[in-house]
């Protein structure tokens, strides 16, 4: 497959927008908020914008557009990591296979399902599943044998997991074919840096260095009948603002061969790692407001896709960039193997980074709702087949609201009523009384009603 990422072209993309002209600035500022995207060239002059009060008219706009589309609702994850073997040596990443200090460690099916119950008894109904790349430890075999041990896996309350994301290192169609098979949600890849000669630097050696190979994943999941993707870029290992159009040029490739740009974008910022030298000392640090402003700009660019926040970010700056375009984020997250059964301190020594929230589910979700934010664990669009083109024909237009905002008061109630402690159910009571009385269609209200009398008798699993 061919290279579609050209950095000469983004190299001049934007050196030819700096310094842009504030008319102009305001001009693609005021077509964002049309919601029908950007082009490299308009979202390259953005990037390049350092006038704090241009910078403040983006983040308005970015905040529009992420009520507009998505609305104030916050969907709620936990990464599951079941094994930490790896053959790559990724300067960044604690589970680099020169890492002599790692507990190395590969959960049996039976210690993944007590992980899972763990999650399930604080009230999480969806994962992302991930692990290391090694041939021996971390098959596709056994990734898929975990899915399905996940799946199976219940506990008391109808605590179950719905939905499972995968992050699974680049295979072939076939391969694909088997993943997409064991009922996964979305797929996703990081290409971590776009930037050629900084990805060479910083996988040395192993399968992840075939940096092609891993740039053409998304194709080949696609024509495997994965239909929704998700893409990153691990901020601090190049300019953050290649990185962005980067990102974008890959979601334009993705919309242009497939027709569905990326289900998700996510925008994780480089935390130190155990021997981890590139993560220790970035090569490239992006700070808090270059963080915001990328959240920003990202919004703005492809206003229909999700973009997942993780707790890499400490709990204050996650508040302020919920409202710039986040739509996901994982709350209560282990990078370890093993760690929500058993944690300690020794954790670190098997995870892949430190993280900078360490709240629980239940403290993080009554922060949220205290910022009239909707915590949501809502899966329905998987089960009911709105993936793919049909979930863009609904993003796009900002009318997928018409489902997820009462699947997100409806998942939202099912967790006050089975593990909130006592002050978040206060608080989030309160929060869906008032959704319930701002739902200005009459059907829907009776609708929500309805089903928050009966999830108050036991039903679960309700949405439309």
């Amino acid at each position: 497959m061919k290279d579609f990422i050209d950095d000469a072209k983004i190299e001049t993309i934007l050196e030819e927008s700096r310094n842009p002209d504030p008319v102009r600035v305001r001009a693609i500022i005021d077509k964002a908020r049309e919601h029908k995207g950007l082009t490299p060239q308009e979202t390259a002059v953005l990037l390049q914008t350092e006038d704090r009060e241009l910078v403040e008219a983006m983040w308005a706009a970015a905040r529009e557009i992420k009520q507009a589309i998505y609305g104030n609702r916050l969907v709620l994850f936990a990464p599951l990591y079941i094994a930490n073997y790896c053959s790559n040596n990724c300067l960044y990443c604690g589970f680099r296979k020169d890492n002599k200090d790692l507990n190395r460690v590969a959960l049996t099916m039976e210690q993944i399902a007590d992980e899972v119950r763990t999650l399930e008894r604080e009230g999480h109904k969806r994962l992302l599943m991930l692990c290391g790349e090694h041939p021996g430890r971390s098959s596709l075999d056994y990734f898929i044998e975990a899915i399905e041990t996940a799946y199976a896996t219940k506990t008391e309350k109808g605590g179950e997991i719905r939905r499972i994301n995968v992050e699974i290192a680049p295979m072939s169609v076939e391969e694909f074919k088997r993943l997409k098979a064991a009922r996964i949600g979305t797929y996703v890849l990081f290409q971590e840096t776009y930037h050629h000669d900084t990805y060479r630097r910083m996988h040395p050696t192993g399968p992840k260095s075939d940096y092609l190979r891993r740039l053409t994943a998304m194709d080949r999941a696609q024509q495997a009948g994965i239909d929704d993707v998700g893409i990153g870029a691990l901020f601090g290992l190049y300019d953050y603002k290649f990185e962005v159009l980067g990102l974008l040029f890959h979601a334009l490739h993705l919309d242009s061969e497939f027709g569905t740009g990326p289900h998700t974008i996510s925008v994780p910022r480089l935390e130190p790692a155990l021997n981890a030298p590139a993560a220790i000392k970035p090569p490239m640090p992006v700070s808090d407001d270059e963080f915001k402003k990328l959240v920003a700009v990202i919004r703005m660019a492809v206003p229909y896709t999700g973009m997942i926040l993780s707790t890499r970010e400490t709990p204050e700056l996650r508040r302020e960039v919920f409202e710039l375009g986040i739509s996901q984020i994982s709350a209560g997250s282990r990078t370890n193997p093993g760690g929500y059964r058993k944690d300690s301190n020794e954790g670190f020594r098997a995870a892949q980074f430190n993280l900078g929230d360490t709240r629980t589910l239940d403290e993080v979700i009554q922060d949220i709702a205290l910022k009239d934010h909707i915590p949501s664990f809502c899966t329905a669009c998987y089960r009911l087949g709105r993936t793919g083109q049909d979930f863009m024909e609904l993003a796009k237009p900002g009318l997928i609201q018409r489902f997820c905002r009462t699947n997100a008061i409806l998942t939202f109630k099912e967790y006050l009523e089975d593990y909130a402690s006592p002050e978040t159910k206060k608080v989030g009571t309160r929060l869906i009384e008032k959704l319930v009385a701002e739902t200005d269609r009459a059907g829907i209200q009776r609708t929500l009603k309805s089903r928050l009398k009966r999830i108050e008798k036991g039903e679960r699993d309700l949405y439309v």
